[in-house]
C-alpha cells in the first residue's frame, strides 16, 4: 500500500501546523499531490485502465478548487505551497 498511516502523518506534519491537523489547505494539497504523483506513475504503466484515469482527473480537480481556494484566501500560504510542492498553474 503507498499511502500508510505513517506516509500521512509525515505528510500533514511537513505541510500542516501537526501531524493532527489533516484540514488545512496544505496539507490536504500535499495529500492530494502526493496521490496524484502515485495514479500518474500507475497510468504510465496501464495504459487503459479508465476508472482510475477518471478518478485522476477529478483528483486534480479538487486540488486546484483548494489551491484556488487558499489563493483567495490568503496569496503568500498559496505561493509558499506552491514553491514547496513545486506545483505550476
Amino acid at each position: 500500500m503507498y499511502l500508510t498511516p505513517e506516509v500521512k502523518k509525515e505528510i500533514f506534519k511537513e505541510h500542516g501546523k501537526t501531524e493532527q491537523d489533516t484540514g488545512t489547505s496544505e496539507g490536504q494539497i500535499a495529500l492530494f499531490t502526493h496521490r496524484i504523483k502515485h495514479l500518474t506513475g500507475h497510468l504510465k504503466e496501464n495504459k487503459k485502465d479508465l476508472a482510475t484515469r477518471r478518478s485522476l482527473v477529478r483528483m486534480v480537480g479538487k486540488r486546484r478548487r483548494l489551491l484556488d481556494y487558499l489563493k483567495h484566501k490568503d496569496i503568500e500560504r498559496y505561493r509558499a505551497i506552491i514553491k514547496k510542492l513545486g506545483i505550476r498553474k
